[in-house]
């Protein structure tokens, strides 16, 4: 079922980020920016990366292997947002997992801050950050 626009009052920032997951997960680029205010800032923490709204909609539209997003997690209310979604795809020909959290400010309507943390599933921890197991 696709996203619809609520029919009374203003949008909340959940609505937002659930509508924003939906429309990438459908590959509906070109409804992106209808969601990002013209000033939208997103900055990817885990690599020091930012975007403006049309770079960062380029960035999703054009990102090599993308398979599935869904929504997994979302906690808000009024302006702020925060949620976390499971990520599939496929890299050198293998499938690939992540997890990313999301934290978005809304404004008039419409997303106007983004702060993205990536993580790949598949990760083992770095060698001396977990205490020996007997």
């Amino acid at each position: 079922m696709a996203w619809a626009w609520p029919s009374i009052g203003l949008v909340d920032a959940v609505s937002l980020l659930r509508a924003l997951v939906e429309t990438i997960d459908d590959r509906r680029w070109s409804g992106l920016p209808a969601l990002l205010a013209p000033d939208f800032r997103s900055r990817l923490v885990h690599t020091g990366e930012t975007f403006d709204r049309d770079s960062w909609v380029r960035f999703n539209a054009d990102y090599p292997g993308f398979g599935r997003m869904r929504l997994e997690e979302v906690v808000g209310a009024g302006d702020r947002v925060a949620g976390r979604a499971h990520v599939t795809g496929t890299s050198e020909g293998a499938d690939s997992h992540f997890e990313v959290a999301m934290f978005v400010t809304a404004r008039d309507g419409v997303i106007a801050e983004m702060v993205e943390v990536w993580a790949d599933c598949e990760t083992e921890p770095p060698e001396g950050t977990r205490p020996p197991t007997p």
